[in-house]
């Protein structure tokens, strides 16, 4: 059994809480994870969506990225911070911002995408599997 995953906004008016095992941890630099941090990179950890219980209610920004597909980022509307993501090409998966984790060990990073659209003040662990751009899905026939 998973180890319960727990976590939440800023202002606490969002909580979750995830019985899931956690499938993949990385670091994305693209623009949009930029944007939405507030730094160089957003830390994610992907789930099984429907392991994930939500409390309260998070406001949504929809916006199609890099590669046509939409991605979903839910906040909370009163303090903005980000709780959690959904990607239109990965169904049943959800991404837990690691920065509203409860317990930060909880994430364990893994891969690192979008590499090539780093800032050059944002120094990653050179030995994490690293690419220029997304990674292949598994199971999607990319190489």
């Amino acid at each position: 059994m998973a180890k319960e995953i727990t976590g939440r906004c800023l202002c606490g008016a969002v909580e979750y809480r995830c019985s899931g095992e956690v499938l993949v941890g990385g670091h994305c630099h693209c623009e949009d994870c930029r944007r939405s941090s507030g730094t160089g990179h957003s830390s994610h950890l992907a789930v099984p969506a429907d392991t994930v219980v939500v409390r309260g209610t998070v406001a949504e920004y929809a916006r199609p990225a890099d590669s046509g597909n939409v991605v979903t980022r839910c906040f909370c509307p009163t303090c903005g911070a980000p709780v959690y993501s959904i990607n239109a090409a990965m169904p049943g998966m959800l991404f837990l911002r690691a920065s509203s984790l409860d317990d930060l060990s909880v994430f364990q990073p893994r891969i690192v995408v979008y590499a090539s659209r780093a800032a050059p003040w944002d120094h990653m662990d050179p030995a994490l599997p690293s690419f220029a751009e997304m990674a292949p899905v598994p199971g999607s026939g990319e190489a």
